[in-house]
């Protein structure tokens, strides 16, 4: 492998997880268009053992994502955030604050302006200095993670906060999500690894809190190394945990890390047999969430129609569309009342309260249960 790392610019990078080749994460094609016609694109998940950060060696997708509706879990993890920025201090009548957010929607300002903070803008509305930057999930879609995080810092103003939200790579190892790897996302931050970029952005890293969004989520903060830095007890005990358990779990071992591929073996194996299994039986099957962390999954299990009826999903931007490289359908929630499937599979654990609130006559199945839950 020839590619340097995303941050430190070092070229020891080795592969941990080889997915092959998959279609995009973030193209949904039309729903009449034929599935064979679908770009494939190389999916791999590196670790640079020089800094620790895991990441996509490569990527040549270009992002063509439709916009999808913000999850309850992730507008609560929003209003979270917001409170605990509040509670530090951090917001005053004097604030100004600029947001770096996830492409695929959501926004923390609305939050931030009704606790009467005036000058709440997105990053890229003009460059005036700012006394707190958020970045709700942005950073992972950054390609150059190092210039990425040199222009947050450069943005802030003296004295000013950084708050980082990352799907921290300590949980996806933990619970073997390797569905989270995907294309457009570059980088996979454990905080071991997150603190010794900071250091090299030139930003001294404060402490953390936790989030259960995605079954693992941190809020890191940083200020300028100039800075008078103020260090809440509570958010440097959080540091230290995290990096206690990301040793324990060795984030940065490579041997380690290749128990993703065993994860995603046996989870494609069991997605194949579950619906197969439905299908002998006569139990008729769909999904909920036509999410990019289904795709790989359903395309390297072969699920059609005829298996996987189709995936319902809140957002009207993929109707009409499909699942990328199969049959697929993507429709409505309407359609849960009108085809009544036996099971819908839930792609998003975080969605299962959600739909399961908002449809009380659906048997819904988590997806990490979906062997049991198919074939009862």
């Amino acid at each position: 492998m020839t590619a340097s790392c995303r941050v430190c610019g070092a070229a020891d990078l080795v592969t941990v997880l080889d997915l092959g080749t998959v279609p995009a994460a973030d193209l949904f094609p039309l729903a009449h268009t034929d599935p064979a016609t679908d770009p494939r694109h190389v999916l791999r998940l590196a670790l640079c053992t020089a800094c620790g950060l895991a990441q996509l060696p490569g990527d040549d997708t270009t992002a063509d994502e439709p916009r999808g509706v913000e999850p309850a879990a992730v507008r609560r993890a929003g209003e979270r955030a917001v409170a605990e920025i509040a509670a530090r201090g951090w917001l005053t009548d004097t604030t100004v604050v600029r947001e770096y957010g996830s492409p695929h929607g959501g926004s923390w300002l609305p939050n931030l302006r009704a606790r009467g903070v005036r000058d709440a803008l997105p990053a890229s509305a003009d460059d005036a200095p700012a006394t707190l930057i958020v970045d709700g999930l942005g950073l992972m879609h950054e390609a150059d993670q190092a210039a990425a995080l040199r222009e947050r810092a450069a943005r802030l103003a003296p004295g000013g906060v950084l708050v980082l939200q990352i799907h921290t790579f300590g949980a996806i190892l933990r619970q073997r999500q390797w569905t989270s790897v995907r294309h457009g996302h570059f980088a996979y931050w454990s905080l071991t690894a997150l603190q010794r970029a900071l250091h090299a952005a030139e930003l001294v890293p404060t402490g953390c809190w936790e989030s259960e969004l995605y079954g693992g989520t941190l809020l890191v903060t940083a200020r300028p190394m100039d800075a008078d830095v103020r260090v809440v007890s509570p958010d440097l005990e959080c540091a230290r945990r995290v990096l206690a358990e990301e040793r324990l779990l060795g984030v940065t071992d490579a041997a380690v890390l290749v128990g993703l591929g065993e994860a995603a073996t046996h989870e494609v194996a069991a997605l194949r047999r579950a619906v197969d299994d439905a299908a002998a039986a006569g139990v008729s099957v769909a999904a909920y969430g036509a999410a990019s962390r289904a795709v790989a999954l359903f395309a390297l299990a072969g699920v059609d129609a005829s298996t996987i009826r189709a995936t319902v999903d809140a957002s009207p931007a993929k109707w009409g569309r499909r699942m990328p490289g199969t049959t697929v359908p993507i429709v409505g929630p309407d359609w849960l009342a009108t085809a009544r499937p036996d099971r819908v599979v839930v792609t998003v654990p975080d969605l299962l309260a959600e739909v399961s609130a908002a449809h009380p006559d659906v048997a819904f199945v988590d997806l990490a249960l979906l062997t049991e839950g198919l074939r009862r």
